[in-house]
């Protein structure tokens, strides 16, 4: 039988699913008049490379979360790490750097921690075994 899964399981990827919908919003920008439809699939896909990552490494991490933890929170300081090289290589001020961060880099973050407090829950656990039941005579 199994356990039921609590609010700490189903947060993080439910929360996940949402980010990746939203990180896939910005791929309809490649609707654009006078682009043949070979452009416009091309321009979806180079959009949706992280997106389909992502994907990719939800599923993986919906039975490991400690690869949700990890694959979320080194996204977000990846996504954190490229503003800052665009913003200070462009010269553009610091404090956008900051503002694009947070939007994107935040909730992924969020989603990392809350995937690491499922596997830090279910790692303190006490293992119990379930003890078969004798049939009853």
């Amino acid at each position: 039988m199994k356990k039921p899964r609590g609010p700490l399981f189903w947060i993080p990827r439910i929360l996940a699913i949402l980010l990746i919908a939203f990180l896939a919003l910005f791929s309809l920008d490649s609707f654009q008049p006078g682009l043949s439809a070979g452009e416009i699939a091309l321009a979806l896909l180079m959009h949706n490379i992280p997106v389909l990552v992502l994907i990719a490494l939800l599923a993986v991490a919906w039975k490991w979360d400690l690869v949700g933890a990890v694959t979320f929170v080194g996204a977000g300081l990846l996504y954190i790490g490229l503003n800052i090289f665009n913003v200070f290589g462009t010269g553009l001020p610091w404090y956008l750097a900051i503002s694009w961060s947070l939007s994107l880099a935040g909730p992924a973050i969020f989603v990392g921690a809350l995937f690491y407090l499922n596997w830090a829950q279910h790692r303190r656990a006490p293992k119990t075994r379930e003890t078969p039941v004798a049939p009853q005579l």
